[in-house]
């Protein structure tokens, strides 16, 4: 069985363009965390395709696996 690599995905609107600070927080938008990075990609890609016309909005793959084991964060390419 293969170790588990949880990913979170999520957005927001931000602020600036050029910044990462959220312009509401109680608004994020947790699209799910996902077993894998593959599958993650794709929940972020689909997610950022649905908000394309505001340029406000971000989405990010949070590397669960690497904050809860952070001993084995280097020996994983995702």
């Amino acid at each position: 069985m293969s170790k588990q690599l949880l990913h979170l995905v999520f957005g927001g609107e931000l602020t600036h363009l050029e910044g990462r600070e959220f312009k509401d927080t109680n608004a994020l938008d947790i699209v799910g965390i996902f077993p894998g990075y593959d599958e993650a990609h794709r929940a972020w890609k689909a997610a950022a395709q649905r908000t394309v016309d505001n340029a406000h909005m971000r989405y990010f793959i949070v590397h669960l696996h690497r904050l809860l084991d952070p001993d084995e964060a280097n020996d994983h390419d995702h």
